[in-house]
């Protein structure tokens, strides 16, 4: 199998779990908000938003827009860290624990390595 055709299936993969994280935060945002947004305001607000990150990455991710990619993943690991830094410091704002608590530790650190490893991929696939 040659490189690039390999590159492109990670690919295939990250865009994929990309897809799964947008539409399960969307659904899960919107129904905290809803449902839930007393017990932990900020932290479903970050829900929300993290739905909104997801589906611009998916898309870029899918349209091998690679600069608009870079800057979503980016803004996310960043945004997770922030995250995980002030679940860490100020643990009332979060209800329980949730997908930005501690960087992602209860989903098994995914958020925190799913923009890592994404922009290890868009870095293979541009060469």
């Amino acid at each position: 199998m040659s490189s690039k055709r390999q590159t492109r299936g990670v690919g295939n993969v990250v865009i994929a779990i990309y897809a799964v994280f947008a539409l399960s935060a969307t659904v899960r945002a919107v129904y905290q908000l809803l449902r839930k947004y007393e017990e932990a305001p900020l932290a479903y607000w970050l829900s929300l938003v993290a739905a909104v990150v997801y589906i611009v990455a998916t898309f870029a991710l899918a349209k091998s827009n690679f600069a608009l990619a870079r800057v979503t993943l980016v803004f996310e690991l960043f945004g997770v860290m922030s995250v995980g830094l002030l679940s860490y410091l100020v643990p009332t704002l979060f209800a329980h624990p949730s997908v930005w608590s501690y960087f992602g530790l209860g989903y098994g650190l995914i958020p925190l390595l799913l923009p890592i490893f994404g922009l290890w991929w868009i870095r293979k696939a541009k060469r």
